[in-house]
């Protein structure tokens, strides 16, 4: 005890309580640990505050959020031969850490991995306008694919969505071209219909005004209201029928070309 310094007692005491200090760990809400004790899984703990055995147990922490990856564009073809690049994005989750810790090496890599390589074939077993209209189904393919793969990995595949489908410029105006010619045909489908159905109109106002002559009169008045509209110079004498067809008939008689006898007989 001469010596100036610390006693070898005290020490050890501050050495065997830093490393008593040094088990203890924090975990927040949404992470675990995966706890080894001389190399062997032993257990899950957290959230919170706990206690290892220092230099026996060793502390892997996971993280139990949802996760994004972020598949590049990928370029493939499709069922009907036509090139394409798609990408996607795929959100997973950890359910079990400890199967994500030690049944595969990297979980994240492992997971980008699946998916792009899931992605190029989901993609090319289907046919171009099923990929671009039918989107839902394509992802929902994908999901079930990747969530197989992963499921041994304690990995849950919560959604995959393919965000853009780049086409060729020349299947891009082929395309347009079909496009073109639908609503083309389209609008002379309608046209078709409407004179169809004007014409059965029209055959229905004419047995009308066939069974009401006045009717024909009434409608040709109402037309001699419609031309004589403001700033219209144009001038319409409408004769009545009645004199039309008694001028008809005079020039079909037979004597239409004789003069005509004279009032007084001698």
């Amino acid at each position: 005890m001469g010596d100036k310094g610390m006693p070898w007692g005290a020490t050890a005491l501050l050495v065997l309580l830093a490393i008593v200090l040094s088990g203890f760990k924090l975990d927040r809400e949404y992470q675990r640990g995966v706890i080894f004790r001389l190399g062997r899984l032993h257990s899950i703990r957290g959230p919170g505050l706990y206690w290892t055995i220092p230099l026996v147990e060793q502390k892997i922490q996971v993280d139990m959020r949802t996760k994004t990856v972020d598949v590049q564009p990928q370029e493939t073809v499709t069922a009907d031969s036509v090139t394409i690049r798609v990408n996607a994005v795929l959100y997973y989750r950890i359910i079990d850490p400890a199967k994500a810790i030690n049944r595969v090496e990297d979980y994240h890599q492992a997971v980008y991995l699946a998916a792009q390589t899931t992605l190029r074939n989901v993609v090319g077993q289907n046919l171009l306008d099923d990929v671009l209209k039918n989107r839902d189904k394509v992802n929902w393919r994908i999901r079930e694919i990747v969530d197989e793969i992963t499921e041994p990995w304690g990995i849950d595949i919560e959604r995959v969505e393919m965000r853009d489908v780049e086409i060729p410029p020349s299947m891009q105006r082929a395309m347009a071209k079909e496009a073109e010619a639908v609503r083309e045909k389209r609008a002379r489908l309608i046209k078709a219909t409407a004179e169809q159905e004007a014409s059965l109109q029209l055959a229905s106002a004419a047995r009308e005004i066939a069974q009401n002559p006045a009717a024909l009169e009434l409608r040709r008045l109402q037309m001699l209201t419609e031309i004589g509209a403001e700033n219209n110079t144009t001038t319409i004498i409408m004769v009545p029928a009645d004199f039309v067809n008694l001028a008809r008939r005079w020039a079909e008689s037979p004597n239409a070309g004789a003069p005509a006898p004279p009032s007084d007989v001698a």
